[in-house]
């Protein structure tokens, strides 16, 4: 549907943020096998060259942005295993980033009705995320509400399913919550255990820091004992990336420049991160800052010095294991840690690595599990139908661990587990967690 009038400056901003990039698309279909949307619902519009379609016809003018654009792009997970399948190189994450962009911008000018789980959200991207000492204190109380056997309680009455069932499936999949007094200090510098190889800066996250600083602790000792020294960043903050998928293109710059300021004043190797969604925000600063000619050099520095964790590891090839595993492991990439820094073989390598380990490789592991950030929140149903078809794939490798690299995958995969009644015989961990066992760290 076509409407007239003020629309035409949100339909030319489409065109030129987007229009050059979508018309690289030769429609060839080679994105369709890797595209978890369209695999399920199977609809064109759910597929990454019917969305690129719908982004070239509102920039043209044929369709509404708001309308007919806006679900199509809301119900992408933004996996981009599309690019890596694509075969002219076409930049799918530029077109979706942009499309968002746009569609966020029209919905706030045209006061477009929003719901009360999207006033939430906009309250949470704006007050809650930036906010490292908020972040630890949403953290602190859950686990009061989990040490106190408040979250028994809550799970026996299912009162959080009262209020939302997605809130409550996930707030059983959580994993406990590690003691407050027991995180790592802003600021502080953490020393090598013998011979120091390098020093690092750690990138601690919104939703790691919070509810998972567990696997925060248990990263930066492991990288001690390897004989990396660990500095936590004073002024470091959210990465920007859900705030990047709600179109919120400014406050992700403004994140963007604090990460990069505090980083510079450290003067280090790297800056390493453990979660997948925050490393490829992270990796694609310089995209982010292309236009901004005082920061795009410091951009490009700043992305040529991040690392995955699982990349230094493999690395430095010393990892002082201390005990054997026992039982097989199969492993579920994280999509923007695979998809858009390219890290496929580091988490791979080092769970073969692991003494008496036994590594089994799942089928489609690179297809997304449908974690999305918080799309299995905004898109419940839609989400649980992919990850259902992904927890076949998973009990076929009949492993006892399930291992992931992304604190929302870890959610998703734990969920998959406690709906696939195998609760009892599989785990649901993050590879820092079994990497740490193996080494000795509790």
């Amino acid at each position: 549907m076509k409407i007239d009038g003020n629309d035409k400056k949100y339909e030319e901003k489409l065109y030129e943020l987007s229009y050059d990039a979508a018309n690289m698309c030769v429609q060839c279909g080679y994105c369709l096998p890797v595209c978890p949307t369209y695999l399920t619902m199977g609809n064109e519009a759910q597929s990454p060259r019917g969305r690129i379609n719908l982004v070239k016809m509102a920039a043209e003018g044929k369709i509404d942005i708001l309308e007919d654009l806006k679900q199509p792009i809301d119900l992408c997970l933004g996996c981009r295993a599309c690019e890596v399948a694509c075969p002219v190189n076409v930049p799918y994450g530029e077109i979706y980033e942009s499309a968002l962009n746009v569609i966020a911008e029209k919905k706030k000018a045209t006061k477009s009705s929003s719901t009360v789980s999207d006033k939430l959200l906009q309250t949470m991207l704006k007050n809650l995320f930036p906010k490292k000492n908020r972040l630890r204190t949403v953290g602190s109380f859950v686990w009061l509400y989990q040490s106190t056997g408040l979250s028994k309680i809550a799970e026996k009455t299912k009162i959080i399913d009262m209020v939302s069932k997605p809130m409550g499936e996930f707030e059983r999949a959580l994993p406990k919550v590690e003691a407050p007094y027991k995180r790592y200090k802003f600021g502080e510098l953490y020393k090598a255990v013998g011979e120091k190889k390098m020093t690092v800066a750690f990138f601690p996250g919104c939703i790691m820091d919070a509810v998972m600083s567990k696997i925060n602790r248990q990263s930066i000792e492991l990288l001690q004992k390897c004989g990396i020294e660990v500095v936590i960043p004073q002024n470091i903050t959210c990465c920007g990336a859900l705030h990047s998928h709600k179109g919120e293109i400014e406050a992700t710059k403004k994140m963007a420049k604090q990460n990069i300021e505090a980083f510079e004043e450290l003067g280090v190797t790297y800056l390493i991160n453990n979660a997948g969604g925050c490393g490829a925000m992270l990796h694609e600063y310089d995209k982010l800052l292309a236009d901004e000619p005082d920061w795009k050099h410091r951009a490009d520095q700043f992305v040529d010095r991040s690392r995955d964790i699982t990349e230094v590891l493999v690395e430095i090839d010393n990892i002082p294991f201390e005990k054997e595993w026992q039982g097989v492991i199969t492993y579920q990439d994280s999509c923007h840690l695979r998809n858009v820094q390219g890290v496929v073989d580091p988490p791979r390598k080092l769970l073969n690595s692991i003494p008496g380990a036994m590594f089994i490789e799942m089928k489609n592991s690179h297809l997304c599990c449908a974690s999305g950030g918080i799309y299995n929140l905004l898109h419940f149903e839609e989400s649980m139908e992919i990850l259902d078809e992904k927890m076949v794939h998973v009990l076929n490798t009949e492993a006892s661990t399930l291992v992931t690299t992304n604190p929302g995958c870890l959610l998703q995969m734990r969920l998959g587990i406690e709906r696939s009644g195998v609760k009892n015989k599989m785990q649901g961990l993050h590879l820092i967690e079994v990497l740490a066992e193996a080494c000795g760290i509790k």
